[in-house]
């Protein structure tokens, strides 16, 4: 481990260097390129150059705790040893999960589909109050939001809704959300008071740009429509709508939230683009079976993941075993602390593959 850190600091100094040169702003690809590799590198660098701080440390007060017959200075010398020990203990955990390898897509935007399933009205009011939540995780966050395509019912529910979340790193947090999602709650319309279970499911896709798949213009039919459903004035009195067919994959994506056919057409295909991509990784990951079972989060897409359970107050991830009573704290946004639960879950799980590998 490290020899490879020891490698990693010489090219990080090597890229300072390439980036101090007066020329380099005239590359602006190359020079974005140096700029994201001095960014990645920069926890890596730091973490290690303070491990390698507290490593002097301790040899520093094992000498004076040697040579120093003063009982003050050796108690002092005492209290640093333990302390930069401790420390290095905490750098050495730090710099092994800096050092697990990265999921290429974690600083991506991503596109989430959530979609009603068992549990009729039920489940699309959930799945609609599941959307908000998002939307509230992703502002408190100052994450950008766009509503790409929505189906509503009309008791203020939805059948499904896509939208894009814009932010620095969301792909890399927001991927623990994909999978079945369970409500159990007394819907409002039981006379009974009996407490029902829906379910919807959630997929998160990173956003996949046109160097990640290709789409031949001969397996997509485009049509344009008039717009249904709720609109203001142009919406439904122009063809704005545009419905993408893709032959191979029998994919249909529907886009009618803008007032442009132009930007609905962009909506849809950057839907397209990243449901292909994401199944071109799903694929990918069930070939890699050892690589799968070893992270959270990126397995099957039909596994319950967490249930949301309304008359006791509580919410529990499945995968972790977490229980938390904050439910309305929850449905507001408040999932930080299941997410970092999730992750930490996740690198300790990967670290324990990767010592078991070696």
């Amino acid at each position: 481990m490290f020899d490879k850190l020891e490698d990693l600091l010489i090219h990080y100094q090597e890229i300072m260097n390439m980036l101090s040169e007066p020329d380099i702003a005239n590359d602006s690809r190359r020079f974005q390129k140096l700029m994201k590799e001095q960014s990645d590198l920069t926890p890596l660098v730091n973490a290690y150059t303070e491990y390698k701080k507290s490593k002097q440390a301790i040899e520093d007060s094992l000498a004076i705790l040697d040579e120093e017959s003063d009982e003050e200075m050796k108690e002092l010398a005492k209290e640093e040893l333990n302390e930069a020990k401790a420390r290095v203990e905490e750098l050495e955990n730090e710099l092994k999960i800096l050092l697990l390898p990265k999921d290429p897509n974690d600083n991506k935007n991503v596109i989430v589909e959530i979609r009603a399933g068992a549990g009729g009205d039920e489940a699309a009011l959930f799945a609609a109050e599941i959307y908000r939540m998002y939307i509230h995780y992703a502002e408190g966050r100052g994450w950008k939001t766009e509503l790409i395509e929505a189906e509503e019912t009309g008791i203020g529910g939805m059948k499904s809704v896509n939208f894009m979340v814009s932010g620095n790193g969301a792909y890399s947090v927001l991927k623990y959300e994909s999978g079945v999602h369970r409500v159990q709650r007394v819907p409002e319309t039981e006379s009974g008071g009996r407490i029902h279970t829906s379910t919807i499911t959630v997929a998160v896709m990173p956003e996949a740009e046109d160097v990640d798949i290709e789409i031949n213009e001969k397996d997509i039919r485009i049509d344009v429509m008039r717009a249904s459903g709720n609109g203001g004035q142009c919406v439904n009195t122009t063809d704005s709508a545009v419905r993408l067919t893709h032959y191979p994959t029998g994919i249909v994506i529907y886009s009618q939230t803008e007032k442009s056919q132009l930007q609905n057409k962009d909506k849809a295909f950057a839907l397209l683009r990243a449901k292909l991509y994401d199944m071109e990784l799903q694929r990918q990951q069930a070939e890699a079976s050892a690589e799968r079972l070893s992270q959270i989060g990126t397995g099957d897409r039909s596994e319950k993941i967490r249930t949301y359970n309304f008359p006791q107050g509580r919410v529990t991830d499945h995968r972790i075993n977490l229980t938390l009573y904050k439910l309305d704290k929850i449905m507001d946004g408040d999932i930080q602390e299941i997410l970092d639960a999730l992750i930490a879950a996740d690198q300790a799980k990967r670290l324990s593959t990767m010592d078991q590998a070696s």
